[in-house]
């Protein structure tokens, strides 16, 4: 059943599971504190500790981005409670739009230069956010631009939250057509390894749901988180009791394969990554993703689509998993390309004989460098 593959050459870079030292802290926002946190924050500048609910209902309910709109907060301290709470943390660079203006691509600036991109999807009867965790990204997958960058460092919660926050403000101002609206879903499917910068984007994600004005208000089931194996932290989320939905960057169901494909299953082996999804699944009672790029000769052989299966089932065949198969985007110089489509028809068609509920997804934004694995941050 095995066969020799040949892939691609590339340069093999180490995994990077801790961001480098020495990298300077984003000023704390309202969104890295706990309502108790803010109004502390405040009183220990000096400030009444009561304004900080108004704060946070000026940035997660009226989306308020210029303090001479704060008019409920006194003009003389105005200042000192938007620079104590509110501090200014990315700078946009550039948008691109593609799909009509329905699909928008931001370069964000952070405060010590890194870059790093987040993409708005609206799509009808929903508005969609892919929001990068870390600038870079330390898991070396040589099909990835992102990965073939490097970790530069983890975001902190308030950075991930302002491109969900930004991308909000740009529906509610009726920057998008479509009329004005809200985000409705938040995938963390941008740059970097979710699980790698663990703490914020546990933090983004209550802040995303904490109800407003204290949150964003958003339904955790409406959140997707993606890791591309990290198992003591899929482990971890499994514990938090938020429902979100755990997406598992598979891209190969053997090892040998995997091993080149993600650098990380050197760590953790395909059967340990899949029985943690399925034990979170089977937890939270929440479907788990598998997602799998479709790589032309590498990954996508009929006899792959049913090991695939068999793997999935081998944990029962109770709903716990669905596949969503990525059309591969081409990266810039990339020797990887995505599958013919009679090879991709033919692996849909060989899960769905075994039962396991497949998509292809929309491959969005690719002629902006939007799509799944082109995000790059480059000026």
């Amino acid at each position: 059943m095995s066969e020799s593959i040949e892939t691609p050459t590339q340069k093999s870079l180490p995994l990077v599971f801790e961001e480098p030292r020495g990298r300077g802290k984003p000023p704390r926002h309202l969104a890295d504190l706990t309502p108790a946190e803010r109004k502390a924050r405040l009183e220990e500048l000096g400030l009444p500790g009561f304004r900080a609910k108004q704060l946070s209902a000026h940035y997660f309910s009226r989306l308020v981005d210029d303090p001479e709109e704060m008019t409920d907060l006194p003009a003389t301290q105005r200042a000192e409670l938007v620079e104590g709470l509110l501090p200014h943390l990315m700078t946009p660079l550039r948008t691109l739009e593609a799909d009509k203006g329905t699909t928008r691509k931001t370069l964000w600036k952070l405060f010590d230069g890194a870059l790093v991109e987040s993409v708005l999807m609206r799509y009808p009867g929903r508005v969609t956010m892919c929001v990068s965790s870390q600038a870079g990204c330390g898991m070396a997958c040589p099909f990835c631009a992102t990965g073939q960058g490097g970790l530069q460092r983890n975001m902190s919660t308030a950075e991930i939250v302002e491109q969900v926050v930004a991308g909000a403000r740009s529906l509610a101002r009726d920057e998008v057509p479509g009329g004005p609206g809200r985000v409705s879903n938040v995938v963390f499917m941008g740059m970097g390894e979710p699980m790698a910068n663990y703490k914020a984007v546990i933090g983004a994600v209550r802040r995303l749901t904490d109800p407003t004005p204290d949150g964003l208000g958003m339904s955790a089931r409406g959140i997707t988180v993606s890791t591309v194996g990290l198992v003591p932290r899929i482990n971890q989320l499994t514990e938090e009791g938020i429902p979100v939905t755990l997406a598992l960057s598979l891209h190969a169901p053997d090892d040998e394969l995997r091993d080149e494909l993600v650098p990380v299953n050197t760590r953790w082996k395909v059967g340990e990554a899949v029985e943690a999804a399925w034990n979170y699944a089977r937890v939270t009672k929440r479907r788990v993703s598998i997602e799998y790029a479709m790589m032309r000769g590498i990954n996508d052989q009929a006899w792959r689509a049913d090991l695939l299966g068999d793997v999935l089932n081998s944990y029962g065949d109770w709903g716990w998993v669905h596949v969503n198969l990525i059309p591969l985007n081409p990266t810039p110089g990339s020797k990887w390309t995505a599958s013919d489509p009679r090879d991709e028809r033919e692996f849909v068609r060989r899960l769905e004989a075994k039962g396991i509920p497949t998509t292809v997804r929309d491959t969005r934004g690719s002629e902006i460098d939007g799509a799944c694995g082109q995000l790059a941050a480059v000026e």
